[in-house]
């Protein structure tokens, strides 16, 4: 039997999270037809991350290499895949360039 008639069972990905002062990322082997959102819960950042609470992870926008996910429950994951855990911004961008711009710090 050649190599590739022998179904993949395992395909590693890594689930990253970072706060200003500490990051964490968690490499896994998951089945093939992993999705992101599956992957976060088989990371256990609620255990790494608990002031953050179960439901930040479980409703976190998600994203694979900075371009965020629009349905991260029906993205199937590929090998390599870098899942990134996103924080809800506090500063509008916007208004933080226009404060940069006029010296305020």
């Amino acid at each position: 039997m050649a190599a590739n008639d022998i179904e993949q069972t395992h395909i590693n990905v890594e689930v990253a999270f970072a706060e200003p002062h500490r990051q964490r990322v968690v490499a896994l082997a998951v089945p093939p037809d992993t999705s992101a959102r599956d992957a976060v819960v088989m990371a256990d950042f609620p255990a790494l991350f608990p002031e953050r609470g179960e439901a930040f992870f479980e409703h976190a926008t998600l994203g694979i290499y900075g371009q965020a996910l629009r349905a991260p429950e029906q993205r199937t994951l590929v090998e390599g895949d870098r899942v990134e855990i996103y924080r809800p911004l506090t500063v509008d961008p916007k208004q933080a360039r226009l404060a940069r711009a006029r010296g305020d710090d």
